[in-house]
């Protein structure tokens, strides 16, 4: 089938992905799996017997060999959940408010915005239950100028209005936001302060997470991010991270690509022992300690930007998290 046909009307693109310039000749079924979040190869299969798989606008079977730039799209007869949005009746911690735009401090564990595997209990599902006609942003989701990983912790701007979700998405696509995170890092880190300025992609082996092209010339977005140390412990560094760009993952990226993945991180490599003695007391020291934080040690401690009707400057500042503490003053405690 060919979606410039009758039948584009009838269906919804859910996925899209461009294949890069160095992609090697692989499955579809594979490639899509590589990308999709909490997909199995079993729902890409039944998905391409459906008819459901495009490349460059032809349907293709679940053994079509996706090429460099290839336009791979996923489309189904319904439109994707996660636009089917419910609002849903919840707790928010409501740090600022006011009629163009309000500051929350999101707990770890919520997610943001639904997508593939969580079609509710989503941050968004809150806010369109709490505040009604929240100004869509570029990708269809109401009042999100920015977002932060499910299992980051701190704050988030949001829009009320469409003159306050335009100004704001400026200054964040402008780099005139500050946005500073705590995070947790395994190792000692030597300097006081540093730049790490690395460009980011899709990582070529697992498409889930980012990393440094290996190569020159390969595809990458820019990517700053600026960090200082606050407290070393015999094994680990907390520092404080300053954002200059805003790339997914960006900071996890970038403190695995130095050699200092984040504590208890499971996707970027941190939530094994990588630094420390062999003896069996520390590795029970170093469990419990994950046991107590089991997500990535990061904290989205400070926010400022231009007030988008005012022009009044605005900064906030939340604190770290209950089980962030805990697992500080654990190796506080362990360091001594």
């Amino acid at each position: 089938m060919d979606l410039n046909s009758n039948l584009e009307k009838d269906l919804f693109e859910h996925y899209q992905f461009i294949a890069d310039k160095g992609q090697e000749p692989l499955r579809v079924d594979k490639f899509l799996m590589n990308r999709i979040e909490n997909s199995t190869r079993n729902k890409i299969q039944i998905a391409a017997k459906n008819g459901a798989i495009f490349s460059n606008n032809k349907t293709v079977k679940s053994n079509y060999k996706v090429k460099p730039g290839d336009v791979i799209k996923v489309m189904f007869s319904h439109p994707p959940y996660e636009n089917l949005l419910v609002g849903e009746k919840m707790n928010l911690e409501i740090v600022y408010e006011d009629s163009n735009l309000l500051v929350v401090n999101k707990p770890a564990g919520l997610v943001v915005h639904p997508g593939h595997g969580n079609y509710s209990g989503t941050l968004l599902n809150g806010l369109i239950h709490h505040f009604d006609n929240l100004p869509q942003n570029k990708d269809g989701r109401p009042g999100l100028v920015h977002r932060i990983d499910k299992d980051t912790s701190g704050l988030l701007v949001i829009a009320k209005d469409e003159k306050s979700m335009t100004e704001l998405a400026k200054q964040f696509y402008l780099k005139s936001s500050k946005r500073k995170y705590i995070a947790l890092v395994w190792g000692i880190i030597d300097d006081e302060s540093g730049t790490i300025d690395e460009r980011l992609a899709r990582d070529p082996k697992n498409r889930l997470i980012m990393s440094v092209p290996s190569e020159e010339n390969e595809y990458g977005k820019q990517a700053i991010t600026h960090y200082k140390v606050i407290e070393r412990f015999n094994y680990l560094t907390l520092v404080e991270c300053e954002l200059e760009t805003g790339r997914t993952h960006q900071i996890r990226a970038h403190m695995k690509h130095i050699g200092h993945p984040i504590f208890s991180d499971s996707r970027y490599g941190g939530n094994k022992i990588l630094k420390g003695t062999i003896f069996n007391k520390y590795k029970q020291f170093v469990t419990n300690c994950f046991k107590v934080m089991p997500r990535q040690a990061l904290h989205a401690k400070s926010l400022g930007f231009i007030h988008p009707i005012t022009g009044k400057e605005l900064n906030f500042e939340c604190d770290l998290p209950e089980d962030f503490k805990i697992c500080l003053e654990k190796w506080r405690n362990y360091s001594k």
